[in-house]
């Protein structure tokens, strides 16, 4: 390969894979790039990675800019609030120079000597990925449980940690995926994976026992049933198993106090009702979509929970959903009181209701458009909800709000260098899509922009599993790099997601997935209508299903973009969903469609990214995709990429970076992605002709 060449993989060197589906014939030369064992499969990614820092070199200076403008904003050294559990309060901490969180508690005040439970830059040792994904400590606060990631493929161990000697106990479980502590403080209960990575069982460990005697206690065999989460009620009297579909679920419960009791059903499944449950004082909290699609919420006796016991609380509603996007409904239970996070025309409020009565009032927070969440709120006898809370131009907020004073309490917000919220201004613009339907986009801007065309923007979709991603879990101070160049930031709520409620993301999902795509491209164009940018100036990004988003949109209006950025896209979803041995294959059949079906097969090759690559000219675009990834098969970006350039009739630059040693959610140190973040901002400003 010459230098400033793009690697073409040896194709030659391959018979094309044919695949015959319902009398049709596709044919894919690039099939042989899924067996990782061949050597040159990996040294065909290695060519990759170096052309794409080759091609990205000029930009380097660019890039440590970016990074330093982005490590700045922020504290380095920081900690968050105390949470308050059974006289300890724990909280997190930061450390100048270190990648990971360091895990702390004080008991009896938070003026009380600093004891570390956990530092997860000590246990990361060497390994170039490390992520913890759960630390909780045991009922009587004497040892501490959590899972740890190696290389991103989210099969966690689970530790066990002595808190009086520091010493790890012999407890150790490979493959597991979520854990919860039983009332006695020696069982714990664990899900693991199957080998097509999708958590199927859930186990009873005796601490001080061979894990290979635990015992099974739960065996989920339907494969469409891809989610299962082991949680304890915030009352603390149940241990929950809870398993999903993409459309149905089902809770298996029993006593916190009684491990070894059998687990029961608390409502058997029924084809698309989901439903999920919370447990205070007496009685159960269903929230259900069973006749209603935005979801209500029922209550139940504890002492005999079955159906015909329901009766209902909080009705459904038409123009509100509850929002259940996490996957879990956000729905708090306090004495005396319900807290529910609502949605409505993509906005959301928090919604108190009083139990003596069911009468009602929302939260005031500062600002129309925000995005607010509730935190652990882990403590049975508190009044106070806290919650996660930002905006396009606020930084990550914690707030208390007193049930029984109704004040609202700040106690932190992210410190950002230099950050002033009063110079941007935030609007929600209304797009009509290809249907006539109206799309909510939420845009961030600096004041005094002049609606002239001129402007680069920032534009970015997901629109899958009813999911809400505004715009991410926390303020993004990256985005700032790009309001203080003149970008226009934008939030397109297409259909697919969950922005507009349940009924939002039937409209986005199998045979009306299509609805997804002309969605954001009605965003798109909007944009460009109002003066706010123009087409070539746009950079489109979006990740996982979002990728699949940028190479339909890709596909079908390459005019629009100047940069497209499609982080671990799905995006050969026929062939992969025609494998049931690849992860989550079955499991997605209810979001994507079955293309054994001959209808959804049709369907699906109408949009599928890599299907539809054509000659044609296409945007700049950076692809990335983790070698480890389990949800997205490192292959499909990889194919894409290759198919684009044998394709492609332009001289527009395609990028692809595959982490090595990394799975779906990228670098796991905050450092490294930060350092990642550069590079894709680099990419976008540098394609787009912003050199500063």
């Amino acid at each position: 390969m010459k230098r400033g060449e793009a690697p073409r993989p040896p194709t030659c060197r391959k018979v094309p894979h044919s695949i015959v589906t319902h009398g049709h014939e596709r044919v894919d030369d690039y099939f042989w790039l899924r067996d990782r064992s061949n050597p040159g499969v990996i040294e065909y990614i290695e060519a990759e990675n170096r052309y794409a820092s080759e091609m990205m070199r000029h930009t380097e200076r660019l890039q440590r800019k970016l990074f330093e403008e982005m490590k700045g904003r922020t504290l380095e050294t920081d900690e968050s609030v105390p949470e308050a559990i059974d006289g300890f309060f724990y909280y997190e901490r930061t450390e100048e120079g270190k990648q990971y969180r360091i895990h702390c508690r004080k008991s009896g005040s938070v003026d009380e000597e600093e004891e570390i439970v956990l530092d997860e830059n000590e246990v990361a040792g060497g390994n170039v990925f490390f992520k913890v994904s759960l630390v909780r400590p045991s009922p009587d606060h004497r040892l501490l449980m959590y899972l740890a990631d190696t290389d991103g493929s989210e099969r966690y161990t689970l530790f066990v940690k002595d808190l009086e000697t520091g010493k790890l106990l012999s407890d150790q479980t490979n493959d597991a995926h979520d854990a919860e502590w039983a009332n006695d403080g020696r069982t714990i209960f664990y899900s693991t994976m199957s080998p097509d990575y999708r958590p199927d069982k859930v186990w009873r460990h005796e601490l001080g026992t061979d894990p290979r005697g635990d015992v099974l206690v739960y065996h989920e065999k339907d494969p469409a049933y891809y989610y299962m989460e082991v949680t304890k009620t915030k009352s603390r009297k149940y241990i929950l198993v809870t398993v999903e579909s993409a459309t149905t679920s089902e809770v298996h419960y029993l006593p916190a106090d009684r491990p070894k009791s059998e687990l029961k059903i608390f409502c058997p499944r029924k084809h698309d009702i989901a439903y999920f449950v919370l447990h205070w004082e007496d009685g159960f909290y269903i929230v259900t979509n069973e006749d209603a699609v935005n979801f209500r919420i029922m209550w139940a006796p504890a002492s005999d929970p079955a159906r015909e016991n329901w009766r209902e609380l909080v009705p459904h509603r038409e123009r509100v959903a509850i929002d259940v996007s996490d996957p879990r409904p956000w729905v708090e239970t306090f004495k005396g009181h319900l807290v529910v996070f609502e949605r409505e025309s993509a906005q959301g409020r928090i919604r108190i209701y009083r139990l003596k009565d069911m009468s009602s009032y929302t939260v005031e927070l500062p600002e129309r458009l925000h995005f607010a969440m509730p935190m652990l709120n882990p403590d049975p006898n508190s009044m106070k909800l806290r919650v996660k809370y930002w905006s396009w131009v606020t930084p990550t907020t914690i707030y208390d709000f007193d049930l029984e004073t109704m004040h609202l309490d700040l106690r932190k917000r992210e410190s950002i260098a230099g950050h002033d919220p009063s110079e941007y201004a935030c609007e929600m613009l209304s797009a009509k899509a290809k249907d006539g339907t109206r799309v909510p986009v939420s845009i961030v801007y600096r004041k005094g922009l002049k609606k002239d065309g001129g402007n680069p923007c920032f534009l970015y979709g997901y629109g899958a599993y009813g999911s809400f991603e505004w715009p991410k879990s926390r303020f993004d101070t990256a985005t700032l790099s790009l309001l203080e160049r003149g970008f226009v930031c934008a939030y397109a709520h297409i259909r697919g997601g969950g922005d507009m409620g349940r009924m939002w993301h039937r409209e986005g999902r199998v045979l009306k997935k299509m609805n997804s795509f002309t969605d954001f491209i009605a965003c798109a164009e909007h944009l460009v209508q109002e003066g706010y940018t123009s087409p070539r100036r746009i950079a489109a990004l979006g990740r996982s299903a979002g990728g699949l988003l940028m190479g339909g949109v890709t596909n079908m209006r390459p005019d629009l973009f100047g940069a497209v950025v499609a982080e671990v896209p799905y995006v050969d979803g026929v062939t992969t969903m025609l494998d049931p041995s690849i992860p989550l294959t079955v499991g997605e059949f209810e979001e994507w469609g079955n293309p054994a079906i001959k209808e959804h097969y049709d369907y699906m090759l109408q949009y599928s990214p890599y299907d539809n690559v054509v000659a044609k000219e296409y945007p700049n675009m950076l692809v990335t995709a983790g070698l480890n990834d389990s949800r997205v098969q490192y292959w499909e970006p990889l194919k894409w990429v290759a198919k684009l350039r044998a394709k492609k009739t332009d001289d527009n630059m395609i990028l692809l970076r595959i982490g090595m040693v990394e799975g779906h959610a990228g670098a796991s140190g905050r450092y490294d992605h930060l350092k990642y973040d550069a590079f894709v901002y680099a990419f976008i400003l540098d394609r787009l002709g912003i050199n500063d």
